[in-house]
């Protein structure tokens, strides 16, 4: 075809999208006299998260807001929080903010410097919802990678989670499928239908920030909502079939799945885009999970061809 496709550049979405997050913000709230840190990776929301921050009433410190077309989540953002985690203390910020390029993603940071995952976000905002009546569907959708304590967590609210495959996108399908309104990662991403059906960093951050305006602790504490289980991750390599395939590993695989019981949970999949197994424990005893990924690891490794 002579044309392929078409650009279209609207005017005003900027100022569109800074009106829409601050409504997700509620109305009588303010962030005066809250020192917020953020981190726009030098990517999408480099312009839009201060100016709703600021808007919002928030002392703003930015970093990552100098995009060049290259250095995008180059050492900052989400994925690399290490300079945000400083600059924190330095400034003795209420709280950092972590976007990643696209700004669909994000990861806190305490008072202290200590990072805050997409976990115990997805904790808070459930909780707030859950306590205010707007949380749909009577649980919260999050992937196989989510550790137990959450699961734990809002087993004790009353809530349910629903596990899907790792990938925001089979989160937000689980959600359309059973009308919940309310799902994440444990890496970030956040998905909230009652704003977008897509993640959204900057207004998953507001959620946080309303409950911390609220509460009038410090985020060390609000942030804080249940302990994580020891959880490790080994990858193997491999070259050829899959190793998963013999039945010995299945075997091994099924004897510490009995032997955990109901103390942890074992998850072993294939990586989607490398000749990798990642095999993963979590559980209530650490040196329990170290010698399951361990033993695994190794009984995977034993049939598993080297690659050259």
């Amino acid at each position: 075809p002579r044309c392929s496709g078409r650009a279209h550049h609207p005017s005003g979405w900027r100022g569109r999208y800074i009106e829409a997050a601050k409504q997700s913000f509620p109305r009588k709230l303010t962030l005066e006299g809250r020192r917020v840190v953020v981190d726009c990776a030098h990517g999408a929301a480099y312009r839009v998260a201060p100016t709703v921050l600021w808007e919002l009433g928030a002392e703003v410190v930015s970093i990552g807001v100098a995009p060049d077309g290259f250095n995008i989540n180059k050492g900052v953002g989400s994925t690399a929080p290490a300079e945000l985690a400083s600059l924190v203390r330095e400034r003795r910020a209420d709280i950092g903010i972590a976007l990643d390029g696209d700004a669909d993603r994000l990861v806190l940071v305490d008072e202290a410097g200590a990072i805050i995952d997409g976990d115990q976000i997805l904790a808070l905002i459930a909780a707030s919802w859950h306590a205010e009546g707007r949380l749909r569907g009577g649980a919260v959708v999050a992937t196989v990678m989510s550790n137990m304590g959450l699961e734990r967590y809002l087993k004790g609210l009353g809530l349910g989670l629903l596990r899907t495959a790792v990938g925001d996108r089979y989160v937000g399908e689980k959600m359309r499928e059973v009308g919940c309104n309310l799902g994440g990662e444990q890496s970030g991403h956040m998905i909230m239908t009652d704003f977008g059906t897509t993640g959204d960093g900057l207004i998953a951050a507001l959620q946080v920030l309303s409950v911390l305006v609220q509460e009038r602790r410090p985020a060390s504490e609000v942030c804080r909502r249940f302990t994580p289980l020891p959880q490790r991750l080994v990858n193997v390599r491999f070259a050829g079939a899959s190793p998963l395939k013999h039945e010995a590993v299945q075997q091994e695989i099924a004897a510490f799945e009995e032997k955990l019981g109901d103390r942890g949970r074992i998850l072993i999949r294939a990586s989607g885009t490398e000749p990798l197994i990642r095999v993963m424990a979590e559980g209530e005893d650490e040196a329990m999970v170290d010698a399951t990924v361990e033993a695994l690891a190794e009984a995977i490794r034993a049939r598993a061809k080297v690659p050259a």
